[in-house]
Parts: C-alpha cells; structure tokens; sequence
C-alpha cells in the first residue's frame, strides 16, 4: 500500500498549489518576499515599518477564526467562492475593532479527499477578500486527511495580523455615557449561527425572493475595514464591536473598558435593511425566526409569519438578537454630535449605518446590550 492508497493525493496537491500560486500573487506587494509553495511565508520587517511611518510606536494586532457549518451550506450548492470572503472577514473585522489596519492573511484548509479545483475555489475567495482589504495572502497550509473527515468534507480557518500606532488603539476606554452608537448593515448572517440555521431551514431550494434560500444564506460577510478606517480619519470612533457569534448581547458589551450599558431601541422586523433612514430587521431573520419556533410552512408566509413573531415574541426576539447579527454586523461608539457625519460618511459609500442606540451608565455590575 502507498500513500494514495492510504487516502492522501500528493498529485492532486501539487495541482492545488499551481492553483493558489497565482491567486495569491494577485494580493502580493512588496513587502512579500516569496511565493506560495515555500516553507514559509516571507513578509519584509522594512515594509512593516514603513506602513508604521508616522505612528510614535507601532503595534501588531492578530486574530484568528474560521467559517463554522457554513461551509456545509456551500458543499451541498457546490458554491466554494464565498466561504474563502468569509474567513478573511471574521478576522480582519475583528482587528478592525481596536483600529487595527490588516498586513497579511494565512488560511489552513483541511479535507478528507482532496479535489484541487473545489479548493482552489475556496481561495478564490481568500484572495478576494485580502484584496478588498488591502492585505496580502501570505501563505497557507492545506492538509488531506482520509479516515478523519467525510471525503466530501472541507474546513477553513485563518488568521490575521495588522497593525496600529499605540495611541490610536480603540479599546473602548474612551466611551461616555450618552455617546451613539451607530450599527453598519450586515449582507446576512454573516459566518454566525449556521448550525442551528441548518436544523431550521432544511431546505436549501426553498425560493427566497427569486433565488434559492440557500444563496441568499451564502452571502459573504461584509468587509468594513477600508470605510472604517476612512472613518477614522474623519471622527473619533471611541469603541467598536463585531457582531459575531453570541449576537449584540455577547458582543457590544466587549467594547466596554467599564460598566455601561448599550440601550437599543426594538427594531421593527419583515423589510430589507438599508430601505429607511431606521434600522430594521432583514427580511432573512424573519424567515430563520419563524423555522426556530418551529413554523410549519415555507416561503413568503414565513417570512412574514417571522416578522409578527419577532414582534410580539420577546422571548424569540431575545433568541434572535443573542445569536445573529439581526442585520448589523459593526456597531460604532462616538460622540452624539459625530453620529450624523459618521452615518452619511458610511452612506456615500455603499454602508448603509443608523443610529441605534446610546450608552448610559451600567443598571448592573456589569455593562450590558439592553433593548427597550
């Protein structure tokens, strides 16, 4: 028996390192020293410094994540672009959330059976999105593993590391009480709340606005790295938050150094996000809401169904909040007078933003996302 035997294609890896060559040259500058397929990757120190020119004492920020049971969603659509857009999303939004301006990005993919052409894909989409940040795909790892995952079965996870001048570093010490807080749309669900998303909402084909549901699920978390850090130079931004996995109640209080509390106002459900000078609550929630307490019937009913039980279901509507980003993917903590510059800032483009909330002194021990 030989290693092919055993489950693993050295040719077939070989082929998917011809493939990712390329994308990631795509992202290269000059601060790359080699290409894909050495040891390691190589990242100039001397173009670290120079994107430090000007900070008093430059910091490195780094994050990691992965894309979750999303990724289950893109294997059965055989859809594999969007999931690499994902990863890189949910690192580099979280440097982003201490001023952090992304350098480099790394992906590790791991599958039972290899298929060059799928993987590939899947960096497609890393390479996209390191593009729209203006980072680099430096280097990956890409490991086939027969006997320890389905031989249809892939996983992506990677990590991020940025940099930002010490004084500029936004960790929330700096939020007061009656400061906004402005929230950035989200494009869906983002990369969160996919495994129950898959017990609820069995059926992928189910037409959702004229597309099939499970397209519509696939939407690529939003990048808000280039807006934001324009924003920065425009505003003080005083905290930031990503709305991940846990929803607003577990993320916005993360931005706190202190006891305070972020009071939203309940946003109404059922209409498109981005439609109204106010914020309210995608269409899509309303359809995964109405699969969480167990609707019976399928298509524009239940999502109209989920829009009245969002409404009057507060124990749902809590549910919701504390595992989706309910149309909100980046909420933003700045001054009261900034609020309205801040959101035509990300309005010109192509963010839609509204103030949702403000900050009061914490009710409890313990700052906390309240909804009134």
């Amino acid at each position: 028996m030989d290693y092919k035997q055993a489950g693993v294609n050295i040719e077939e890896g070989y082929r998917a390192v011809e493939k990712y060559r390329d994308l990631a040259a795509g992202t290269a500058n000059a601060a790359v020293l080699n290409g894909i397929g050495s040891f390691a990757g190589m990242f100039s120190l001397g173009e670290v410094i120079r994107a430090g020119a000007g900070m008093e004492d430059p910091v490195l920020v780094s994050g990691a994540d992965g894309v979750g049971t999303k990724l289950e969603l893109a294997l059965k659509l055989k859809k594999y672009d969007t999931v690499g857009i994902d990863c890189v999303a949910m690192c580099v939004n979280d440097l982003l959330c201490h001023g952090g301006r992304p350098l480099f990005f790394l992906d590790y993919i791991a599958c039972g059976k290899l298929d060059a052409d799928v993987a590939a894909e899947i960096v497609k989409g890393v390479a996209a999105g390191c593009r729209e940040t203006g980072s680099v795909l430096l280097g990956g790892e890409t490991a086939e593993m027969p006997g320890f995952y389905e031989a249809d079965k892939y996983d992506i996870a990677g990590f991020a590391v940025g940099i930002v001048d010490r004084k500029k570093i936004i960790d929330g010490s700096k939020i007061q009480e009656g400061d906004a807080l402005v929230g950035i749309a989200s494009s869906g669900p983002h990369s969160n709340g996919f495994s129950l998303i898959r017990k609820v909402l069995p059926d992928l084909y189910e037409d959702f606005g004229g597309m099939p549901l499970g397209m519509a699920l696939l939407e690529p978390t939003r990048l808000y790295v280039k807006p934001v850090l324009a924003l920065l130079e425009q505003v003080e931004i005083r905290g930031m938050a990503h709305i991940t996995g846990g929803g607003f109640y577990e993320n916005v209080p993360r931005m706190f150094r202190r006891p305070l509390d972020a009071v939203f106002g309940t946003p109404p459900a059922g209409k498109a996000a981005g439609t109204g000078k106010t914020w309210t609550i995608p269409p899509l929630f309303a359809r995964i809401a109405w699969g969480t307490a167990g609707g019976a019937f399928s298509g524009p009913r239940a999502q109209e169904a989920g829009a009245e039980l969002l409404e009057k279901d507060g124990a749902l509507r809590k549910l919701m909040f504390n595992t989706y980003n309910m149309g909100i993917g980046f909420v933003l903590a700045l001054a009261p007078e900034d609020s309205g510059r801040a959101i035509d800032f990300l309005d010109s483009r192509g963010y839609p933003a509204w103030e949702i909330g403000t900050v009061r002194a914490a009710q409890g021990n313990t700052g906390a996302a309240v909804f009134v």
